[in-house]
């Protein structure tokens, strides 16, 4: 019988920092402990919030360690927008006391949480309902603060996790309302990106070209404040900015299929699952399938939405678990 691995998985962006114990058995995640949160700021580093975390679980940490961090994993130094901690990795296992560890990229792990994770933890969105074939590729797509974009190959041997910059591709309109998004943005970028429009921060765009469209005087409201008022319904043009931005997520989820050859899709992240409820009754579905000589195979792609809780840390646990007990 194959040993169980004991580690602690991290899950680091600019605002918090998630902690979470671990068990990994021949390649999987077999068991994922209670998360416990702790602010960035309320840190000096990864290694005081390290130790933190073993003071609150009240004991000692095992030797290993995945790190999902929310930056380019590239360089000797990793420095995150909004985050003041600096991480050099060729010192991760003198810092924190471990013999071994996997430090990857936060959307790279949420691909190998969908990799990993049982159907339990994803809800259908359109296309067929009783397909998911796991082999080939399966595209996802998170939007949050930015665009994440990934993909899984999934192989007879196994599978591979593949991070990409594809929230960074042009944004491309499909309408008049779309055109007017794109004008609005264009007076600020000289390039637009899909991320631009589908990421938190965009339905603020959205919502602001809306009031133009309709002569309105424009309200100075953040992101959260918009999603808020849409989600509840308390301002019109905010819950129509919310439907705009599902019929574009849907566009653009079907153009990284396209590029991907994705024959699966997954929507990833905490405001994809946040707006559950909306994805399934809005323009999500038309868009996603609205492909000209193509829509017949874009119907006929399964598109699903991991709800796992933690699938940063979760993603983490299992990047280790495939590099060093498979």
């Amino acid at each position: 019988m194959a040993r169980a691995t004991q580690l602690v998985a991290v899950d680091i962006g600019g605002t918090h920092a998630r902690f979470a114990l671990a068990e990994a058995v021949d390649g999987k995640v077999v068991a994922l402990g209670e998360a416990v949160t702790l602010k960035t700021a309320e840190h000096a580093s990864l290694q005081t919030a390290w130790e933190e975390f073993g003071r609150q679980i009240g004991s000692a940490l095992p030797r290993a360690a995945a790190i999902a961090i929310a930056c380019p994993i590239r360089g000797d130094v990793l420095k995150l927008t909004n985050n003041p901690w600096i991480i050099r990795p060729a010192m991760i296992n003198e810092k924190l006391g471990v013999d071994a560890h996997v430090l990857i990229n936060d959307f790279e792990a949420v691909g190998h949480a969908v990799a990993q994770a049982g159907d339990e933890h994803f809800v259908h969105l359109c296309g067929p309902q009783n397909i998911w074939p796991r082999d080939g590729v399966t595209s996802i797509i998170g939007p949050g603060t930015g665009l994440g974009v990934a993909h899984v190959l999934h192989q007879a041997t196994g599978y591979h996790v593949q991070a990409t910059e594809g929230g960074h591709i042009d944004f491309a309109p499909l309408d008049s309302i779309e055109d007017a998004i794109l004008a609005r943005l264009r007076q600020r970028y000289r390039r637009v990106s899909v991320e631009r429009v589908v990421s938190g921060p965009g339905l603020v765009e959205i919502y602001e070209a809306l009031a133009g469209i309709e002569g309105r005087a424009i309200q100075q409201l953040d992101d959260r404040q918009t999603w808020t008022l849409g989600l509840e319904g308390a301002d019109s043009l905010a819950t129509a900015a919310i439907d705009r931005f599902c019929m574009s997520l849907g566009s653009i989820a079907g153009d990284i299929a396209l590029v991907q050859g994705g024959n699966s899709v997954v929507i990833a992240g905490g405001l994809g699952l946040r707006i559950k409820d909306v994805l399934l009754r809005s323009g999500f579905a038309d868009r996603f399938r609205a492909k000209g000589r193509f829509d017949a195979m874009m119907a006929s792609i399964p598109v699903k939405l991991i709800t796992h809780a933690q699938p940063g840390l979760f993603g983490a646990a299992a990047a280790f678990a495939k590099e060093h007990t498979a």
